[in-house]
C-alpha cells in the first residue's frame, strides 16, 4: 500500500500497486498530451499567423517547428521520467519507513506478547504451587482427623470395655455379698479413696462417718475443710481449726441385684437434705450405684439442685472429683468467709465485753450499797458511843 498525500486539499489517502502504477501511467500520459495539445495549437497559431505573413517561408518554417516538437518532445520525455524517478525515490522512501516502523511494531508485540506468556506462566506457576500446598495442607488435616478420629474411637471403646468391665465385677461382687457388705463396700472404696490423696489433696480436711444420730436420722460421711491448720493438728467438725472453706454431707448407697425391691435415687434425697441442715453442711452428695441403666446418672456429676438446694448426685468414680469441684469452687469465697468469721468473732467479744460490764456494773452497785450501809452503821455506832461516854 502507498500513501499519497493530495497537492489540492492536503489529505492522505492510500494505493495499492496497480492504483499507483495506472496514476503514474495517468500522469505521464496526461502530461505528455496536455503539453502537446498546447505546443500544437501554439504552433497552429505561429503556423497560420506566419501563413498569412509568408507563404514562402512555409516549408522552412514547418521543419524548424518540427525539430522544436521532437525537442518539446524529448524534453518532456526526460521531465517526466525524471519526475517520475523523483517520485519513486520517495515512495521508496515512505515504503521503506513505513516497513521499518511495521517492523518495529511487529518487534513491540512479540515483545508485549512474550511478557504476557511470562506474566501467565508465573502466575499459573504460583496458582499450582499455591493448590499443591492447600491439596497437601488438605490431605494432613484429613489425616490427622482420622487418626483422632480413630484414636478417640479407641478411646471411648476402651472406656466403655473398662465400664463395662467395672459393672461386670461389682455385679460379681454384688452377687457374693450380704445387703449390709453391700453398703459397706460402697463406703469402705470411698473412704479408701478419700484416705489415699488425704496427705497432698486434702491436709486439713476432716473427713469420718457421721456418727451423731441425736436429731433422729445421720448421714454416712460428713467431710470438712478448713484454712489454715491440718487435721491432724485439732480439726474437728465444729470448724474451731480455722476458717471453713467447704462442707459436704455424704449418703452411699448401693443394693444387689437379687434385691426384690428396687430403690431409686430420688428417694433419698429428701432424707439427705435434712442430714445436711442438721448437721449445717453447706453441700449434699449421694454416691450412689443404683439404677445401672438411668444414663443420666451414668454421665458423670449430676446436679439435682431443682430438687433441693446444692445436691449432686454421682457414681463411686466421680467421688474424689465432686469433692476437688466444690472445694475449688469455694475457695474464690475464702476470704469473705474469714472476713464473716472475724466480724463474728468480734460480735462475740462486744458481747462478752458487754455482759461483763453489765456484770461489773451490778457487783459494783451491791458492794458500794453493802458499804455504804456498813458505813452509815459504823457511823451511827460511833455516834451513839459518843453519847454514851
Amino acid at each position: 500500500m502507498h500513501a499519497i498525500i493530495c497537492p489540492n486539499c492536503g489529505k492522505a489517502f492510500t494505493i495499492d500497486e496497480a492504483g499507483y502504477a495506472d496514476i503514474l501511467k495517468q500522469v505521464r500520459d496526461g502530461d505528455f498530451e496536455e503539453q502537446l495539445r498546447e505546443r500544437l495549437e501554439a504552433a497552429e497559431r505561429d503556423k497560420k499567423n506566419e501563413l498569412k505573413l509568408a507563404q514562402a517561408n512555409a516549408e522552412a518554417e514547418r521543419a524548424k517547428l518540427l525539430g522544436e516538437l521532437e525537442q518539446a518532445k524529448a524534453e518532456t520525455t526526460s521531465a517526466v521520467e525524471l519526475a517520475e524517478a523523483k517520485l519513486a525515490a520517495k515512495l521508496q522512501d515512505q515504503l521503506a519507513e513505513k516497513a521499518a516502523e511495521v517492523e518495529k511494531l511487529k518487534a513491540s508485540i512479540q515483545a508485549s506478547e512474550q511478557s504476557k506468556q511470562l506474566a501467565v506462566i508465573e502466575a499459573t506457576t504460583r496458582v499450582e504451587k499455591e493448590r499443591d500446598r492447600l491439596r497437601a495442607d488438605l490431605e494432613l488435616a484429613e489425616a490427622q482427623k482420622a487418626l483422632g478420629e480413630k484414636a478417640l474411637q479407641e478411646k471411648y471403646e476402651q472406656q466403655i470395655k473398662d465400664r463395662d468391665d467395672a459393672i461386670e465385677r461389682l455385679r460379681d461382687m454384688k452377687a457374693k455379698l450380704s445387703t449390709k457388705m453391700v453398703g459397706e463396700t460402697l463406703e469402705q472404696h470411698c473412704e479408701i479413696e478419700f484416705n489415699r490423696i488425704r496427705a497432698t489433696a486434702f491436709p486439713n480436711a476432716y473427713f469420718e462417718k457421721d456418727n451423731d444420730a441425736r436429731t433422729g436420722s445421720k448421714g454416712d460421711y460428713i467431710f470438712r475443710d478448713f484454712a489454715g491448720t491440718s487435721a491432724g493438728g485439732g480439726a474437728s467438725a465444729d470448724g474451731g481449726a480455722g476458717t471453713e472453706i467447704v462442707s459436704i454431707m455424704f449418703e452411699m448407697k448401693n443394693e444387689s441385684d437379687a434385691t426384690a425391691t428396687k430403690k431409686k435415687n430420688e428417694d433419698f434425697f429428701k432424707e439427705l437434705d435434712k442430714d445436711r441442715t442438721e448437721k449445717g453442711c453447706e453441700y449434699a452428695v449421694l454416691v450412689s450405684l443404683l439404677e445401672p441403666d438411668n444414663e443420666l446418672y451414668n454421665t458423670g456429676i449430676v446436679d439435682v439442685s431443682h430438687r433441693y438446694p446444692k445436691m449432686y448426685v454421682v457414681r463411686p468414680q466421680f467421688f474424689i472429683p465432686i469433692i476437688t469441684v466444690l472445694r475449688n469452687a469455694a475457695l474464690g469465697s475464702l476470704q469473705y468467709k474469714r472476713e464473716l468469721e472475724l466480724v463474728k468473732a468480734q460480735n462475740v467479744d462486744i458481747t462478752n465485753f458487754e455482759r461483763d460490764l453489765d456484770a461489773f456494773k451490778s457487783a459494783f452497785g451491791k458492794n458500794y450499797e453493802l458499804a455504804s450501809r456498813r458505813f452509815g452503821e459504823a457511823i451511827t455506832e460511833i455516834d451513839k458511843a459518843i453519847e454514851r461516854a
